[in-house]
């Protein structure tokens, strides 16, 4: 039997608001897929897709990512679930918070997870979430097996973004722990990085609308955010005869 690859294409913050410099970023990333002689399976966003969850903003957001592909889009914490379960018509249970989803793509399965707190910047899972969650991981599962959310529960020692982590991680982690996930992909801190939690690969993305430059680096003097900084994305690659490789790029030009 011919081994099955898919090729994920994890973009994070685009942060969407009607001006064109945060629609041109994001079409400089779209643009790069639509030029892969290979298209990616399914493209995944994990959060801030519209930077103030108005109505207008998930419209764009909608037009922006229509795609051939699959595209499987979740919220954080600039999205309103509301106008946001209207605007990208997402399938998830209940109403309004939280906008929790599964996805499947071929054999693959993405649990979709929204780590908002309406009003706050930080993260947090409830106990009826986690109890949704553990009847989800319970169902047994062909392909390959992802969660997905906004907020990482690991620090990057940012005096600022430290604060706005995913908080009360632990029952989050007990529930995945020894489930037969292939990786956990987040977003939310505008940076690639590659860690670990809860025994498990842990692959967050760059952010599309701009870079957030650790304490030490020369383009923290210049403030939270680098504009200036290319957007980037992650390729997540799994195949059934290799573990999972991820290979971050950065978009110079469209």
């Amino acid at each position: 039997m011919e081994a099955r690859m898919y090729v994920i294409a994890h973009l994070s913050d685009p942060h969407l608001d009607g001006t064109a410099a945060a629609r041109d970023r994001l079409r400089r990333v779209v643009d790069y897929l639509r030029a892969f002689s290979r298209p990616v399976d399914v493209v995944l966003v994990t959060g801030d897709l519209a930077d103030h969850g108005l109505a207008a903003e998930y419209d764009e957001v909608a037009a922006e990512l229509a795609l051939d592909v699959p595209v499987l889009m979740l919220p954080g914490n600039h999205d309103v679930s509301a106008p946001l379960r209207v605007g990208l018509q997402v399938e998830s249970p209940g109403e309004g918070h939280p906008v929790h989803q599964v996805q499947d793509v071929g054999a693959a399965r993405f649990v979709l997870l929204d780590t908002s707190v309406p009003g706050e910047d930080h993260g947090l899972l409830s106990a009826e979430s986690l109890e949704w969650l553990t009847g989800v991981l319970a169902e047994p599962v062909d392909g390959p097996l992802f969660v997905a959310f906004h907020h990482p529960p690991n620090k990057l020692q940012h005096p600022v973004l430290d604060q706005w982590t995913l908080q009360d991680a632990e029952p989050f982690a007990a529930v995945l722990r020894g489930k037969p996930i292939t990786a956990i992909l987040t977003g939310h801190v505008h940076n690639g990085v590659s860690t670990t939690f809860a025994g498990h690969p842990l692959l967050v993305a760059p952010g599309i609308r701009s870079t957030a430059p650790l304490p030490f680096e020369p383009a923290a003097a210049k403030g939270l955010v680098d504009v200036e900084a290319p957007p980037g994305l992650a390729l997540h690659i799994v195949a059934d005869d290799q573990p999972l490789v991820t290979v971050y790029r950065t978009v110079t030009s469209s």
